[in-house]
This record gives structure tokens, C-alpha cells and sequence, in this order.
């Protein structure tokens, strides 16, 4: 097999299952074990409170748990449509540090598709009155075909 066929194989997608994903997978001890729920016809939310061992400087939530919750919440806004997709391009912009201790709202929803390639948008934020914008995400996800649609 072709290093290129092999790449394809390997990032071919299956059913939204992994039990073990560092963000949503319930039998990771050392993940996040976000559960993401359906919000709308086309997105996903969550809720996570920021843990001290995903601290990133004193105090605060490590920038890099913050885009894995967006990416992550892109891909079930994708699966909860019946589809599976990576995230071909993400551009993040965080607003405001998130203290340990915190409880956010994690959404994302695909906003237009064409073809292939669907553009998308995620958002962090502050579960308290108000709702303030923590960080954002727009994407592009490219649609991969499922083991179960061959």
C-alpha cells in the first residue's frame, strides 16, 4: 500500500464511538470526558467546569484544552447531521483567560456546506449570567467518508 493510501486509511473516520477520545471518551481517565449533546438542526453543546489538572499557568485553564473543546464540539455538531469530518482549518481566537473552577458552554454549528467542505463556528462561554465570549473558533471541516457508508 502507498504511503498516501496508507495516510487515507488512517484518518478515514468511524462512527462517533472512541470511548478513549481525550475530550468526550467516558473510559479516558486522564481526558476531559466531555459529553456532547444534539443543539438544534445543525449543532452540538456541552458544559465543562475548568479542573486543576488541566491547568495551564496558575490558576487557569490551558489554552490548548480550550481549542480541543471547540474542535471537538465541531465534530459532533458534523456527527449529530449524520456525517463525519475532520477539521481541515481552524482560526481560534481567545478572548478571555478561564479560570480553574469555572463552568462553560461549549456550542459549535456548521454554518453552509458545499460539496465536501462545510464552514463552522465554536464558541466557549461563561455558563454564569451573561454568557460572556471566552473564546471562538471559525473552521472549515472536510467531509470524510465513514466506514458504515461504503
Amino acid at each position: 500500500m502507498s504511503m498516501k493510501a496508507d495516510l487515507e486509511l488512517s484518518i478515514r473516520l468511524r462512527p462517533k464511538n472512541a470511548r478513549t477520545c481525550y475530550v468526550c471518551g467516558p473510559d479516558n481517565a486522564r481526558g476531559l470526558q466531555v459529553a456532547f449533546l444534539a443543539d438544534g438542526a445543525h449543532g452540538s453543546r456541552a458544559l465543562y467546569t475548568a479542573r486543576p489538572e488541566h491547568e495551564g499557568w496558575p490558576g487557569l485553564l490551558h489554552g490548548g484544552v480550550t481549542f480541543s473543546l471547540m474542535d471537538e464540539a465541531l465534530g459532533w455538531a458534523v456527527h449529530f447531521q449524520g456525517l463525519y469530518g475532520v477539521t481541515a482549518r481552524i482560526d481560534t481566537r481567545f478572548r478571555w483567560p478561564i479560570p480553574i473552577g469555572m463552568r462553560v458552554v461549549i456550542k459549535a454549528w456548521t454554518i453552509d456546506q458545499r460539496r465536501r467542505i462545510a464552514t463552522a463556528r465554536a464558541e466557549v462561554r461563561a455558563e454564569a449570567e451573561g454568557q460572556s465570549l471566552l473564546a471562538e473558533a471559525d473552521a472549515t471541516i472536510f467531509w470524510q467518508e465513514s466506514e458504515n457508508q461504503k
